[in-house]
């Protein structure tokens, strides 16, 4: 049985596995520059941040309708339960989708059809969380979040992502001040391979109150106690580093450092299609990679359902806390 955990940092785009894109390509009459899977998952090996997301982009073009973003979520939320994910709280992109004529009526309504019977079908609760592309412009995101203002009873919270070298999150003030008034939760991918004045930006300026990724804050060690004094969850991605070359290799992870300097560090998979493993293969290589004991990876999970935004039902966190503590450990986490 796998670790028990919550998923808070997961691209929904990004669990789009070859074999999946083909059969939506297949449906939709998309024609994709690939032969086969094979040659597919060989173009998912990345220099860095930009090289991956020029390929998130361009196999964005096989969801086209509800039921391509039902399909895509549902693939997702079956892999993840059977890694030990019991909530998962899940970003998307409209940007993108808006950008190819996709109406955010049938992004949010086909990812709701999975999300909304994902309890029933594969025991993890979820939230939705609507991600702004930083390197588009702050009108757009504005416009964006008019756009979903018909589905804010499905959306939970509003994250910011894509490339982050450039685009500092100060940029997007006016769309963050508008989403808090709207009673939405607030994250954003800061210090990843930006610089940690980005993280401080994303608390003093967004008011976030998760940081995505936050890897750098090391080099900051005021911006570490400040982290660890207000107890804001980063919510890393191991394999994920190791593939966009953020680090060299998982033996060389901060990982255990910031857990020893007292920080509320979660595991997730980010885009696992992409990345090499889903939340569970993040755990079971952390594990092998960096020795982590039993504790720390108890202390990994417990922090992800305490970083996670269950503040309306408590009584759940509560159970799925009690799941992690009453775990037993085998070879595998996973």
């Amino acid at each position: 049985m796998p670790l028990p955990a919550a998923e808070l940092h997961l691209h929904v785009e990004g669990t789009l596995e070859p074999e999946l894109a083909f059969e939506l390509a297949a449906r939709n009459g998309v024609r994709l520059p690939y032969a086969d899977t094979d040659e597919l998952r060989e173009a998912y090996r990345f220099e860095d941040l930009q090289s991956f997301l020029n390929l998130y982009y361009e196999l964005m073009a096989v969801l086209r309708t509800e039921q391509d973003f039902a399909d895509l979520a549902d693939a997702y939320l079956a892999r993840a339960a059977a890694q030990g994910v019991r909530h998962a709280e899940i970003f998307f992109d409209p940007q993108a989708h808006l950008a190819r004529g996709v109406a955010m009526g049938t992004v949010v309504e086909g990812l709701w059809r999975a999300l909304a019977s994902s309890e029933r079908r594969h025991g993890v609760s979820t939230r939705l969380i609507m991600c702004f592309l930083r390197d588009e412009s702050a009108e757009s995101a504005l416009a964006t979040l008019e756009a979903a203002r018909p589905y804010l009873d499905r959306i939970t919270g509003v994250g910011l992502d894509s490339a982050e070298v450039g685009h500092p999150p100060a940029k997007f003030r006016e769309v963050y001040e508008a989403a808090a008034a709207l009673g939405l939760h607030r994250v954003a991918h800061a210090g990843e391979e930006g610089p940690p004045e980005y993280i401080t930006e994303a608390l003093d300026v967004l008011g976030v109150e998760r940081v995505d990724h936050g890897l750098r804050c090391m080099e900051d060690p005021a911006l570490v106690e400040r982290l660890v004094r207000e107890r804001v969850p980063l919510t890393l991605c191991p394999l994920s580093n190791v593939r966009l070359r953020t680090v060299d290799t998982l033996a060389d992870h901060p990982l255990p450092a910031m857990l020893d300097a007292g920080l509320l560090c979660t595991v997730n998979s980010d885009d696992p299609a992409y990345f090499g493993g889903y939340v569970g293969d993040n755990f079971t290589a952390v594990r092998a990679a960096l020795g982590l004991t039993e504790d720390r990876l108890r202390e990994l999970a417990r922090n992800s359902f305490l970083a996670a935004f269950l503040d309306d039902d408590e009584e759940r966190r509560a159970r799925y806390l009690a799941e992690v503590e009453a775990y037993e450990f085998g070879d595998t986490v996973a």
